[in-house]
């Protein structure tokens, strides 16, 4: 039973949907069959790509760049010198046989070795090893002046010594002329027909040093050739800087050997020493100073000290 009764107010019997937000918006988030689409894209799919191709070439880049750092020896680098083996051949002395196992068959014919070199920069690592190459050798040694070249100093003139020429030429095993002439930097040829010329400081000496006959290891040979390009490029041409940073390494290496590489003098103790005397460096850490001694009192570096002097 009710109290009273209220027609309705509306004239519709059908269903109203009654309101669920105040708004409506465009929905931003996409669904799975836009993600589809998107997928699809060849423009997009080709820039995944390509950001995928970079990354892999940047990781070799790394990887190349990680194990060229494990080789790569500087005067800077953090190298603990006494884990290297340094154990050097002991030099044997070579006879006219071993020479020729090393240039060839000379048939008859001297082997002459043509050194071009400026009077104004002296390549003194060259005359040290051609004291060298005395000791070992006949070597029938001689000196000339080019006409690019005018008043060159009488000291330049015996620079090779003052020689022995009682012998006739096929006596001897090997030919050493020194001509001085205005090139860049030393010139050497070897065989005239068939070698193109050697040119560099440092490459002349290491052929000269290789006619000694001393073998070594891999590491030893490679720390040797390294600290011949720390001598030429760092100590003798390069800034201050670099000099300090040379003698720093170079005191290091000196503090666990009596030379720089191993127990034995090798060619990057001749360039090393021929490079710091020009360099006109006159403050020497200890252990560099008690090397340089070492250095004057072998008898292959007396021209080398008068020419200084």
């Amino acid at each position: 039973m009710e109290m009273y009764k209220v027609n309705p107010y509306h004239l519709s019997e059908d269903a109203i949907d009654l309101p669920i937000c105040m708004y409506k918006l465009p929905n931003i988030h996409r669904g799975a069959a836009d993600a589809q689409d998107a997928d699809e894209c060849p423009a997009l799919q080709n820039l995944e790509s390509r950001q995928t191709e970079i990354l892999k070439r940047l990781y070799e880049l790394k990887a190349v760049v990680d194990g060229l750092s494990k080789t790569v020896l500087t005067p800077d680098a953090d190298l603990d010198v006494a884990e290297i083996n340094h154990a050097c051949l002991v030099p044997t002395i070579h006879t006219a046989a071993d020479l020729d196992s090393v240039l060839g068959k000379s048939f008859g014919v001297l082997r002459d070795i043509v050194i071009n070199a400026s009077p104004s920069e002296v390549p003194l690592s060259l005359l040290v090893l051609h004291s060298l190459l005395c000791e070992q050798y006949k070597v029938l040694s001689s000196v000339h002046v080019h006409s690019s070249v005018q008043n060159v100093p009488s000291k330049l003139w015996n620079c090779l010594g003052e020689g022995n020429r009682c012998c006739s030429r096929r006596e001897y095993q090997l030919g050493f002329t020194l001509v001085w002439k205005n090139v860049h930097k030393p010139q050497m040829k070897f065989s005239i027909q068939s070698m193109c010329s050697i040119e560099g400081e440092g490459n002349v000496a290491r052929f000269l040093f290789a006619l000694l006959g001393r073998g070594y290891d891999a590491v030893t040979s490679t720390l040797i050739d390294n600290w011949v390009d720390v001598a030429i490029f760092q100590l003798k041409k390069g800034s201050t800087k670099e000099k300090a940073a040379v003698l720093r390494s170079l005191n290091a290496a000196l503090s666990k050997n009596p030379w720089v590489v191993g127990v034995d003098l090798t060619l990057a103790d001749v360039v090393l020493y021929c490079a710091l005397k020009q360099a006109e460096i006159t403050s020497f850490p200890a252990n560099v100073q008690r090397w340089v001694k070492s250095c004057e009192n072998l008898a292959c570096f007396n021209l080398a000290l008068k020419l200084l002097n």
